[in-house]
């Protein structure tokens, strides 16, 4: 597990963008986390770095929000599915080309692929924000280990 303190909106985004910079498609990042921590303005961050232009909110609603970038990225809220099994064509949206978040995965873990980083936002005592990311393959951990060293050198 790797973890890094955002005292700042700068530092989130840098997170953010430090990390989308190493995306090619076919990764998926869970963002779990306190309610009001971050995970929906990290994720913008994150699309921005993508390439996204226009708005990204939070698809809480419609579950699932389609953008365009230098690949496809598809930001989902699955809350809504709590003690649900639904199943909405998950592996359409988990692509070789494209790049997902999503939002409290907890509630479609079945569904979620094998290769991933699983990333946690929450409030410290201190006011800051810890994020915490964990990859669930070696070549998952060493993009994270990777993108640690660059975010200290800067």
């Amino acid at each position: 597990m790797q973890q890094f303190n955002f005292t700042t909106l700068q530092q989130t985004e840098r997170h953010a963008q430090v990390l989308a910079d190493r995306m090619s498609g076919g990764e998926v990042i869970t963002l779990e986390g306190d309610l009001g921590a971050g995970k929906t303005t990290w994720t913008k961050y994150f699309a921005k770095a993508l390439g996204v232009e226009g708005t990204v909110n939070s698809p809480t609603f419609t579950i699932i929000k389609e953008y365009e970038g230098r690949v496809p990225f598809y930001h989902m809220d699955v809350y809504r599915l709590a003690d649900s099994e639904e199943d909405l064509g998950w592996e359409d949206y988990f692509r070789q080309d494209a790049v997902a978040v999503v939002e409290w995965a907890q509630y479609i873990e079945y569904a979620l692929p094998d290769e991933r980083i699983d990333m946690t936002i929450r409030f410290a005592s201190t006011g800051e924000r810890v994020c915490e990311m964990t990859g669930t393959t070696p070549r998952m951990n060493q993009l994270i280990k990777e993108m640690a060293h660059d975010l200290a050198g800067n």
